[in-house]
């Protein structure tokens, strides 16, 4: 890894640098290893307050002190593959977790409990994956109490891609006489062929920001002004909001999360006069290609069943079904707002 000019250790990245690719070299503190540099490639997903906050390919976040950095450049995104990504069902998962965070995050041995004041299933469910320590009985009352010290209902995400693990809860939480709701489909795909897809002639513009404006969260709806809402979709690795103008309001809104070779879309919407005109293909590829050049390669997405226009839009963009899940909770939970019903 070469850092140097006429052999000196150069630093050439700064803070204007966050969402870019960069190489790193720092100083060890020779309690965890002997070697003196450590070298990190990844994306810069935040520098401040003296600490750099490198993002890896396998999605690890590592903290650099300013102080200990020796040498960093910024380098080429890898390049993109244009076939569909292999995935684990847990990995993506766990993906999709951190690029969606709740604001309050529990642990019952291997599985995550998720809590966002109530701000879609997704932030306010269990993950149960791997193994909770507990009978399975024992483990959804353990569950259910830590959701009713929050004032929050109980909910799993059933879906983890183990088959008789997935049986077996969704049959002890059926029993409890929990209901299934909002089923779901978790998908994937390359993702240079998305940022490929811009329409011919697509001169309307895009805005790309780091913050959703009061226009944005007016056009995603579902309570997003909200505090916890915020924290949600403000969370995560790297996070662009996307925004077509129009006349009235955005005509087209969408997020994108890049988390090492992962890109992640969600809140996919257009206004009901601007269909059909491309804006949907138009704000995925422009966030597909600002995800490539943070180094990402893959794309993924979760999607209620039933909607069918936004179904058509993603086979066409190559999206294919990598698993399917559902939530379960008690008969006398109401319904929220929902999470995985991409609009568009």
């Amino acid at each position: 890894m070469e850092f140097t000019t006429g052999g000196r250790l150069e630093v050439r990245i700064n803070a204007a640098d966050v969402g870019k690719r960069v190489s790193v070299r720092s100083l060890n503190d020779r309690r965890g290893s002997p070697e003196r540099f450590t070298d990190t490639v990844g994306v810069l997903t935040s520098w401040s307050g003296g600490v750099l906050c490198v993002t890896r390919r396998d999605g690890e976040t590592v903290e650099i002190a300013e102080a200990a950095l020796v040498a960093g450049k910024v380098v080429p995104p890898t390049p993109p593959r244009r076939r569909g990504p292999a995935a684990s069902v847990p990995e993506l998962l766990r993906v999709a977790t951190r690029g969606w965070p709740p604001v309050e995050t529990g642990r019952l041995g291997e599985w995550i409990l998720r809590a966002a004041g109530g701000f879609t299933a997704r932030a306010n469910s269990v993950l149960p994956l791997g193994d909770c320590g507990l009978p399975l009985p024992a483990a959804v009352d353990r569950v259910t109490e830590w959701y009713a010290e929050r004032g929050l209902p109980p909910r799993f995400q059933v879906g983890t891609g183990d088959p008789a693990f997935d049986r077996a809860l969704d049959q002890e939480l059926a029993g409890r006489g929990w209901r299934a709701e909002r089923h779901a489909l978790l998908r994937t795909a390359a993702l240079a062929p998305i940022a490929d897809a811009e329409p011919e002639g697509g001169e309307r513009p895009v805005e790309l920001s780091r913050e959703p404006d009061a226009a944005w969260l007016a056009a995603y709806g579902r309570g997003a002004a909200g505090d916890a809402a915020r924290a949600v979709l403000t969370g995560g690795p790297s996070v662009w909001f996307a925004t077509v103008p129009g006349d009235q309001g955005p005509a087209a809104i969408a997020r994108c999360v890049t988390d090492g070779r992962w890109a992640g879309f969600a809140a996919l919407h257009v206004a009901g006069d601007a269909r059909r005109q491309g804006l949907g293909t138009l704000v995925m590829a422009r966030l597909a290609r600002q995800a490539l050049q943070e180094g990402a390669s893959a794309a993924y997405l979760q999607v209620e069943t039933g909607n069918d226009g936004a179904a058509a839009l993603y086979d066409r963009l190559g999206f294919r079904t990598l698993s399917a899940y559902h939530y379960r909770t008690p008969e006398t939970t109401g319904t929220d707002g929902g999470d995985d019903g991409q609009r568009g």
